[in-house]
Parts: C-alpha cells; structure tokens; sequence
C-alpha cells in the first residue's frame, strides 16, 4: 500500500510539473489588427458587403447607428422621389441618411461654432440595379474635422470615426472598405460658402430670427429645393447646461434633381446630400452666422467630370448662395 501511494504521488506530481511548464510555455492568442477607419487617400469612404441574401437593409444598418449611441435626424428611401419625378431609377436601393452624435456636438460645439457644416452627417446606402452588394458611403471625419476648423486629430474626432466604422461592422459583419478608382481633384471654388446677418443693437433676437427663417423656408421651394430635415441644437444645448448661443439650428437642405442627375455617375456623392447649412447667434452678439459646404467640396472630393452632373450642381451653389445674399442684404 505504501509502495502504490508513493508511485501515485509520483505520478500527480509529474502531471503537475508538466502542467507548469505547459502553462508557461502556451502561445499567446495574436492581438486582434487595429480597426480601419478610413481609406487616408480619399474623402468619401464606400463601405461595401456582400448582401445575396438580402439580409442586410437600410432599417438594419439604421438600428445599428441607434445602437452605437448614434441620433438619427432623418432617413429617407430616394427610389420612390426618383420614380414618381423622373419615371427611372438605376437603383434597387438608394436612401439618404442623416446622423450625428449628440455627445460629440456637446462637446465640440462651444470651441467649434463650425460643428453645424455637418451635424447632421450624410450618407447614402445603396445596391446598384442587379446587385448583391450594398454599400454606405460617407465623409470621413477627418475630412469633416478640416472643414469645420477642428484638429482632425482631436479625441472627439478620432473616437467619431471609429464609432461609425464600428456601426458599419455591426450591420454589414463581411463588409470592407473600398479604395475607389477615381482621382479627386483640386477644388475649383470655396469650400464653405458664409453668409453674415448684423442686427440692431435695440432688435429682439427672437423676432428677428424668427422672421428671417419665414423668409429663407419660404424661399426654398421657387428655386426648386426641399427642405429635408431642421436640427434645434440650441434645444440640445440648453438642456445640457450649454450657454454658449442664442439658438443654433441646422437645416437639411437637397434638390431633387441634383441627387438624382449626381447619383446615376457617382453614387457616393450622398456623402454630400442633403447639405447641411447652420445658422447661430451667440450671446451678447449681433450677428447672426450662416454657412454650408460648397458644390466644389462635391467635385473635388467625386472627381466628378461630366457635365451633367457639373451643371446641376452648380446652378444650385448658385441659387442657393443667391437666396441667402438677398435675405441678408434686405436686412441691411
């Protein structure tokens, strides 16, 4: 009995030598690869996955945003305008859809007035006619961060980015990003397109700001723009102790016939669609300020070359900037 018990101690004790080394010696798991954000070689990011099963959709990329913390301000299916107008689409899916972070703009706002060019964001999802792919395509927040005046390397920037990519990956798990094929260009024009509205000192802001935004919805329509969607980031602000402005508004503003005529060459440009125009006083100032981001924006970062698509959207850069001339000009 003695003899069995010392062999059966000897035994336990190599297992557990052997385990030591074991245990020391495992190969540790390779550390999973960094997340790519973006392509760094272009402004608009396409980010595309397969979809034959047609299991992935606008409403599943959507709840996926609104799970990683993101507000959705509107999403709007695009075939159905494009039909009914034009009587053709090249698209079994075309949406626009239109985001932002509320913590992001809390905490970039006071520092950056300029947060409003694209809050909300704009991206398009799409499945060209006959398809088994699906894709999103969006500017990347760096190049955002640069035309809103921001370090494109500031935490709030960076974390932005890897949020949406992060949404990406959730609702399209085998998708990638592309790297497109075409060159951008050297913009041709002003980015941003700025308009200023100096009150009297004895005005009441909120009059003032409520008769200017009657005229300016009102003269949307006669030059043939619509009025997608109207963002109070004022409200937002002032519910979270932010004391900055008077009010900030954002309005989301498109024209038909420039998304759809763009679109057929150069799917991506919902990037840019509908623009994002602000509008905000700060306290203890008499000046209002207006900007949105240019059609040159558009043809740079698209490459964009023929002249259908040149023409239409420069006339709207034109039509657009006439009516904010004449608005504040008539302030005057």
């Amino acid at each position: 009995m003695k003899q069995f018990m010392k062999g059966f101690s000897v035994i336990v004790w190599v297992f557990v030598a052997l385990s030591t080394v074991e245990a020391k010696t495992a190969i540790k798991p390779e550390a999973s690869p960094a997340l790519q954000t973006a392509v760094d070689t272009q402004d608009v990011q396409i980010f595309t996955a397969n979809n034959e099963d047609g299991k992935i959709t606008p409403k599943t990329i959507e709840e996926a945003f609104v799970k990683e913390g993101f507000f959705i301000s509107e999403h709007r299916d695009m075939n159905t305008p494009f039909v009914a107008k034009f009587k053709e689409t090249g698209f079994d899916i075309y949406n626009l859809f239109t985001v932002y972070r509320k913590d992001t703009v809390r905490n970039l706002a006071v520092k950056y007035p300029e947060i409003g060019l694209f809050t909300p964001m704009s991206m398009s999802i799409y499945t060209k006619k006959g398809a088994k792919t699906i894709s999103v395509a969006f500017l990347s927040a760096k190049t955002a961060a640069r035309m809103m005046s921001i370090p494109e390397d500031h935490p709030e920037i960076v974390a932005l980015e890897k949020s949406i990519i992060t949404a990406l990956h959730q609702a399209m798990p085998n998708g990638a990003l592309e790297k497109v094929t075409y060159k951008m260009k050297k913009p041709e024009g002003s980015l941003v397109a700025r308009a200023t509205l100096l009150l009297e000192d004895d005005a009441d802001w909120e009059e003032e700001k409520d008769d200017f935004q009657m005229e300016f919805e009102g003269s949307l329509a006669p030059s043939g723009f619509i009025l997608a969607g109207f963002t109070d980031l004022g409200y937002d602000f002032e519910e979270n102790n932010i004391t900055a402005y008077l009010y900030y508004d954002t309005y989301s503003i498109c024209k038909l016939e420039v998304i759809y005529v763009v679109v057929k060459k150069h799917p991506a440009a919902g990037a840019f669609a509908p623009c994002c125009m602000y509008m905000y006083q700060k306290k203890e100032e008499k000046e209002v300020h207006m900007a949105f981001p240019t059609v040159y924006k558009w043809i740079a970062s698209l490459g964009i070359e023929d002249k259908e698509s040149l023409d239409v959207l420069l006339d709207a850069q034109k039509k657009f900037e006439a009516i904010l001339q004449k608005l504040t000009q008539k302030k005057k």
